[in-house]
């Protein structure tokens, strides 16, 4: 496998990131991570999406840590400062989550707060659902684990064919078309970092594709087992959706009303479009805080 690694100078003096970089090898490839806030305390891994990297979590990670959390944000293989294989057919859901797995294995990350948006979704709920010992709740925005056996939006349906064949693919206006607030030309060169050139965005242009929209998909039946797990999962579930994402509209209720631990947590509706890292940067983080404050108080 083919796979280039972006220089270190692409990323000096980004905007609000000042985070120290870590590194873990897994399987032949180099992934980054953001480990902010105590060694000892109990890890909230924060999953990015399509196509950001842990740049998303800038105004989070520190919130979170600041409340005496450890804050473990990886840049997906694709992503970021982790290594990007270079051809599209690198990528497949089973693959990411194959390096999900062994990075969790390799961090040995237990008690986990799982924070999750977008494709960090389709990933962090199958990590969960098949690592339930390692998890103890999970925090979803704008995002969903899709089986195929649902209907499409057909915001999806576009953005998966501009992602497929479009020449031209500018990550952070993408970012920013993604979110209520319009990004400074700081944070637009930040998202658009980790991608130099066309071989470094083949992960990018794959994710879209690799969705299970069919119910004989690849992942399609993996993702129906998870559900399994999901549908008698107790620990703690909170949505922290957005008001205005219209790929992810309604997901909020479909998971509440089908996962056990969903029930009686306090939900809460974000300011913001599909990215609301970006928008409501600080209520989700708090949204998060509070959970695990009442989970501290519960026992």
């Amino acid at each position: 496998m083919d796979f280039v690694r972006t220089p270190d100078a692409r990323f000096e003096r980004l905007l609000d990131y000042p985070f120290e970089p870590h590194y873990v090898d897994v399987a032949g490839l180099q992934v980054h991570y953001v480990d902010e806030g105590p060694a000892d305390a109990s890890p909230i891994l924060m999953l990015h999406g399509e196509p950001s990297w842990s740049y998303l979590y800038r105004h989070m990670i520190p919130v979170c840590a600041a409340a005496g959390h450890r804050v473990i944000a990886p840049d997906l293989i694709g992503f970021g400062k982790s290594d990007k294989p270079t051809a599209i057919e690198d990528y497949s859901y089973q693959q990411h989550m194959e390096w999900m797995q062994r990075f969790i294995d390799k961090l040995d990350l237990n008690n986990i707060t799982l924070v999750c948006q977008d494709w960090g979704s389709l990933l962090g709920l199958r990590l969960a659902a098949e690592n339930p010992d390692r998890f103890r709740a999970i925090v979803i925005g704008n995002g969903m684990l899709p089986t195929g056996d649902q209907k499409t939006p057909p915001a999806f349906n576009l953005w998966k064919n501009f992602a497929l064949y479009s020449p031209w693919f500018p990550i952070g206006r993408i970012i920013n078309a993604g979110s209520f607030r319009k990004l400074g030309p700081d944070e637009l060169r930040a998202y658009d970092a980790p991608f130099p050139s066309k071989n470094h965005k083949a992960g990018a242009r794959a994710f879209p594709r690799l969705v299970p929209v069919r119910p004989n998909d690849p992942a399609s039946e993996a993702n129906r087992k998870a559900w399994t797990i999901l549908e008698r999962w107790e620990k703690p579930f909170l949505t922290t959706f957005s008001n205005g994402d219209p790929i992810t509209r309604g997901g909020a209720a479909y998971m509440q009303k089908r996962i056990p631990g969903a029930k009686a947590q306090p939900h809460v509706t974000l300011k913001g479009g599909h990215f609301l890292q970006e928008d409501s940067p600080v209520p989700f983080a708090r949204a998060i805080n509070d959970l695990l404050k009442t989970m501290r108080v519960t026992k």
